[in-house]
């Protein structure tokens, strides 16, 4: 079964109201949950970080900004925030990212491929995305992060290659808007994948409450 990150986030930026909305969805099943290196500042971020620790439920800070000095910024705030894992930095900052992190116990899932923009978007070819991946492993990161659903060419042939052909986990990320592709991401074998706009819109279960949509992604993930 795949695990499911729900990320209090909308647009690729955490909400304003990310606390509120948490206590709202905390007494819930879902056991990963994420905020974004954008949107709130780091005292917010530490509170927020502080409350869904008390439950239990594990913590991923996800880089979405588009450089390396940011990079760089956002894994130094993961390490003083003590999130449980970081994901989405980009593939040039890999080696610098994991020597900060050394030492810490986070785990690390980078970027493949070339992110470009805000929401971030995916770009290359499907060769490229995959040797990127085989050589993030070989490098030692705990597996990778893939914007399946914000790439320009084949998303299924990408994904599925991607699965089969690394040797790491594959955290499916950005834009999985429907169960169907909650249930697709999950039967390719994904290890894990996020949502965050999608729940927050209740698009899952239309007229549900937030904790009707949080329900209703992770009975998908247990059918798949």
């Amino acid at each position: 079964m795949a695990e499911f990150i729900f990320y209090l986030t909308y647009n690729d930026t955490t909400i304003w109201n990310a606390l509120d909305v948490f206590k709202q969805i905390k007494d819930t099943a879902v056991a990963n949950v994420g905020f974004k290196d954008v949107g709130l500042g780091f005292e917010r971020l530490k509170e927020l970080r502080e409350e869904i620790t008390k439950t239990g439920k594990k913590t991923f800070l996800e880089v979405v900004t588009v450089n390396r000095e940011t990079n760089i910024l956002s894994a130094k705030m993961a390490v003083k925030l003590e999130v449980d894992c970081l994901m989405g930095s980009l593939p040039e900052c890999i080696e610098p990212t994991m020597r900060i992190l050394e030492g810490t116990g986070i785990e690390f899932f980078p970027y493949i491929g070339k992110i470009v923009g805000h929401p971030c978007q995916l770009r290359g070819s499907i060769e490229e995305i995959v040797d990127q991946g085989k050589q993030a492993g070989e490098k030692g990161v705990d597996g990778v992060d893939l914007l399946a659903y914000r790439y320009d060419g084949d998303v299924d042939r990408l994904m599925s290659t991607v699965i089969s052909s690394l040797r790491v986990p594959v955290i499916v990320a950005g834009s999985i808007n429907s169960l169907e592709r909650v249930r697709k991401v999950s039967r390719l074998g994904a290890w894990g994948f996020t949502v965050g706009t999608a729940v927050l819109d209740r698009v899952m279960v239309p007229g549900g409450a937030l904790s009707d949509q949080i329900d209703a992604v992770l009975r998908e993930c247990s059918n798949n």
